[in-house]
């Protein structure tokens, strides 16, 4: 059964933004960026579209147009759409030291602030969820509200397993294996079913051209553990389940939303790890509706009562 609570946004004041307008993305690269875990991700942002701003977390190895290509012109028709890449993904160069969860958090808001907008509603995918809720605990004035996909607090059993060996055939020379594995848990079962065997050779190949830099991100995949960012998350929450997913346990995403306080889910029946065509306009609309919700009216306690939606 689907389950909709949508929260509202808090409307925060935007100053002027210096993203280009239109529906046109430019890349553009961070100031001052530096080399090494204890700094900031390096690499082009992807900058689309304008109005308030809209910021994308990107999950492991796929990249902001791997993850959310297939959404980007929508989102942008309304917001501008910023979408920093971790080292390793959008070609920009590899890490040659462990990831750190933190910098991840921290760069998905310098590349916003940067691009001169003070406060905003992240979009986070799989491994950009993490990213998305650290980032809300150590910027709490910055972020307004969240839209999780296949997130995770710490990798389950089938994560670790998927990330782990992705790694090891990576580092092994094996990267066409690699990529192979990575499209088997990323397609649900019947996605995976429906495409030809030509089909499923250009995923293969649209995933291989990028997994080599961006091995890292599986490295920290197995390493992310965000269960003590979760009470301490007070802006709204919207948590999307796939229940066709082969790469986060469904079960595992029920459980991260179950942490945070207040947060409402939602599932989307047969969808596997990755946008897919299938499931873009269900998702848009159902995001849509969870940012563009009203304000509840106070309860007599004070508190906000939730507005509900149906399906």
């Amino acid at each position: 059964m689907t389950t909709e609570r949508f929260l509202p946004v808090p409307a925060a004041p935007q100053p002027p933004s210096s993203a280009p307008a239109g529906p046109a993305s430019t890349a553009v690269e961070p100031a001052s960026v530096a080399a090494g875990p204890s700094s900031p991700p390096s690499g082009a942002v992807i900058v689309q579209g304008s109005g308030p701003a809209l910021v994308l977390a990107h999950g492991a190895g796929a990249g902001v147009l791997g993850n959310f290509g297939l959404v980007l012109d929508d989102l942008a028709q309304d917001h501008t759409v910023i979408g920093p890449h971790y080292p390793g993904a959008g070609g920009t160069a590899a890490a040659t030291r462990p990831l750190r969860l933190d910098d991840l958090a921290d760069g998905l808001v310098d590349a916003a602030t940067a691009a001169g907008h003070a406060s905003f509603p992240v979009i986070g995918e799989s491994l950009g969820c993490a990213v998305a809720l650290r980032a809300a605990t150590r910027h709490p004035d910055r972020i307004t509200a969240l839209v999780l996909t296949a997130g995770f607090a710490s990798a389950d059993p089938v994560l670790r397993l998927n990330s782990e060996l992705i790694q090891a055939l990576g580092q092994g020379g094996e990267l066409a294996a690699a990529a192979r594995l990575a499209c088997l848990s990323c397609l649900s079962q019947t996605e995976l079913a429906q495409l030809s065997d030509a089909e499923i050779d250009d995923r293969v190949a649209e995933t291989l051209a990028g997994l080599k830099p961006a091995l890292r991100h599986f490295d920290l995949v197995c390493r992310v553990d965000v269960h003590g960012d979760l009470p301490r998350i007070t802006v709204p929450t919207l948590v999307v389940v796939p229940t066709g997913d082969r790469m986060v346990l469904p079960a595992t995403t029920h459980r991260l939303a179950a942490g945070i306080p207040g947060a409402a889910f939602t599932e989307l029946p047969g969808a596997g790890h990755l946008m897919s065509a299938g499931h873009r306009a269900e998702w848009l609309r159902r995001v849509r509706a969870f940012l563009g919700a009203p304000r509840p009216k106070a309860s007599p306690t004070g508190s906000a009562s939730p507005t509900p939606s149906s399906r």
